[in-house]
């Protein structure tokens, strides 16, 4: 070796050796856990090539490091729960930063260039590996998650000052967005049958079950702020929080998986919901003050 390694570079290539070991063994037991077999071979083959990388750094940092176990237990339990795609980006953007290392470092070190190489193959064949059927409907759950989000945010905004009682609000809030579910279900339903291709329809039912989940489930999210305070403008300012809340996690998931965006789509949807919430609280100020309305 002629180069001559300082602390620093000896530091980042120990860091390398880390991050390989850990990618190693995640990859090594995701490919024990998926249930189709061309993933598990394409996984396990990655996992000796990340084998391969730790041994090539052994050889300038010369020492016997060992893979950090809790981010191997994170990387592979976030796999299991939200996903095998979610799972490995997450730990592909992890890895960015030491691909830049990598070829800032691979005029010294030569052998970065095959890594290098490695990395952007595993990055192909990992995306084009992946099939999801959670991933073939996040149409249908955009679809639920962003109308609950805009309708009903809105609803319970116009329904605040105008009724200011927590409790008929979060009645109000349920029925309306119970409702408003099995009605948009219905229409994803009847609008996949309305497909040309044969294969959409086989989807129609699925399609309409994912969309209805996501609505339900924002709108309990969205109501359990009346439930939890008397005061219905502090049940309001919480219900705006969990809006947020499940804008900015939704809204990772999909930057992460789909390699979209995340800041324009965050701001671009938490604007909508925010906008109609403020339009629908002025409406509702507008309806008790010129009706009269009282309960």
């Amino acid at each position: 070796m002629d180069y001559k390694l300082d602390s620093k570079d000896l530091f980042e290539l120990q860091k390398a050796q880390q991050d390989e070991l850990v990618g190693e063994q995640v990859y090594g037991k995701l490919a024990k856990l998926v249930k189709d077999s061309h993933n598990s071979k394409i996984l396990a083959k990655i996992s000796q090539d990340e084998e391969k990388h730790a041994r090539m750094f052994q050889k300038y940092t010369k020492m016997d490091l060992k893979s950090d176990k809790w981010k191997v237990f994170f990387y592979v339990s976030i796999s299991r729960v939200f996903g095998l795609t979610f799972g490995i980006k997450l730990q592909e953007k992890a890895e960015e930063e030491a691909q830049k290392f990598y070829r800032l470092m691979a005029n010294p070190i030569p052998e970065l260039k095959e890594i290098i190489e490695d990395e952007e193959k595993h990055e192909a064949e990992l995306i084009s590996m992946i099939k999801e059927e959670k991933l073939s409907y996040m149409g249908s759950i955009v679809l639920g998650l962003n109308d609950a989000l805009v309708e009903l945010t809105g609803a319970l905004a116009g329904f605040t000052l105008s009724i200011q009682n927590s409790r008929i609000i979060a009645l109000l809030g349920l029925i309306t967005g119970i409702s408003a579910s099995l009605s948009m279900a219905a229409s994803e339903y009847l609008s996949t049958k309305a497909e040309p291709d044969p294969e959409e329809h086989k989807r129609a039912k699925r399609s309409a079950l994912y969309t209805g989940i996501a609505y339900i489930f924002t709108v309990i999210a969205l109501v359990i702020p009346y439930f939890i305070s008397r005061n219905y403008l502090i049940s309001l300012f919480m219900t705006i929080i969990v809006a947020l809340a499940i804008i900015f996690v939704f809204n990772y998931y999909i930057s992460v998986v789909n390699d979209y965006n995340f800041k324009r789509r965050f701001l671009e949807m938490a604007s909508i919901s925010i906008g109609v919430a403020a339009l629908s609280f002025l409406i509702g100020y507008l309806v008790k003050t010129f009706l009269g309305f009282e309960i």
